[in-house]
């Protein structure tokens, strides 16, 4: 294999940068020349592909988001246009395809690779919500983006004697609710795997009054419930005067951890070992500090869980 693709597709996320980076110049020190594909899936049909130098990826480590852009793309949904990318990758000669991404993004690249062409999947989504993986590219950024808001609130909440309500992103996982609330101290926090009781979070904050304490933080991700909703909810059932923050797009942005950077960089430089050994179909990810890879065609069987010895530590330290 002389010639390989990247893109990166769905959300953006802190880190993408760093493996598009550690792609290219992984390839160019083993001679092989890099393509970036621009615009995610939608560029691929539309050959919107460029040659990637050494000084493409240049002071890029540090920036949140993706110079190669992202975008949605539903007509790559079909058999048609899944072909039209195929034909575009073999008449610029590119051999084998990074995908760097979350669910959607490897939908896609599963495609390709059912199709015949070689594709590694590559986790960057800040749900950390891909299984084969502990964590995906972008996560600790968002988590400490959260965490910095989390505390910046908390003063304010502790100077007015006002509960909080915090909502954050997660539609179908909680990974980000989870760890922020575990290490912001939060009083509630309601994530999409678990119910939750009214009952139990009113009573929770009334006995904090009842000891002298004068406010509460609740984290809630966007899959269980609006802030909003959830806070008039909570004001009916207790009386109490509720703030709500919304921390929307923040928490996709921003200068990816050293910890992103680094997992980033690992995993972009294996999947170019990976297409270097003739191997497609793949998908690398991170377990117990070691880089892994799975098979891109089964990595969904399993759904990934989240870590309910953490939910049950965040109740057991909330009294």
């Amino acid at each position: 294999m002389r010639r390989i693709g990247i893109l990166t597709s769905g959300g953006d996320a802190p880190g993408m940068n760093a493996a598009i980076r550690a792609v290219v110049r992984k390839s160019i020190y083993h001679g092989l020349e890099t393509y970036g594909i621009y615009q995610g899936f939608s560029g691929l049909i539309t050959g919107n592909i460029k040659k990637m130098e050494l000084g493409s990826v240049g002071d890029i480590i540090h920036r949140g988001g993706t110079i190669l852009q992202s975008a949605r793309c539903e007509e790559f949904k079909t058999d048609k246009g899944q072909q039209e990318g195929i034909t575009c990758l073999n008449n610029h000669g590119i051999e084998g395809l990074i995908v760097i991404g979350g669910d959607g993004s490897y939908l896609g690249a599963r495609a390709l690779s059912e199709l015949g062409f070689p594709c590694i999947g590559v986790p960057g989504t800040i749900d950390n919500d891909i299984p084969g993986t502990q964590y995906t590219i972008g996560f600790d950024t968002a988590l400490n983006t959260v965490l910095d808001a989390v505390d910046k609130i908390r003063d304010t909440a502790t100077s007015h004697e006002r509960t909080f309500v915090i909502e954050v992103m997660g539609r179908d996982a909680g990974d980000i609710a989870l760890w922020a609330g575990l290490a912001g101290g939060a009083e509630s926090i309601l994530i999409p795997e678990e119910p939750y009781d009214m009952e139990d979070i009113a009573n929770r904050i009334e006995n904090g009054l009842k000891r002298g304490k004068k406010h509460s933080i609740i984290i809630v991700a966007e899959g269980v419930a609006s802030g909003a909703e959830f806070a008039e909810n909570l004001t009916e059932k207790t009386g109490l005067e509720t703030r709500v923050s919304v921390l929307g797009h923040i928490q996709r942005g921003g200068t990816p951890t050293g910890f992103d950077r680094v997992l980033a960089s690992r995993l972009g430089a294996k999947a170019v070992e990976l297409l270097m050994a003739g191997e497609g179909g793949r998908a690398v990810g991170i377990e117990a500090g070691k880089v892994v890879d799975a098979d891109l065609l089964t990595v969904f069987d399993k759904a990934k869980h989240m870590n309910h010895d953490l939910y049950q530590l965040s109740k057991e330290l909330s009294i």
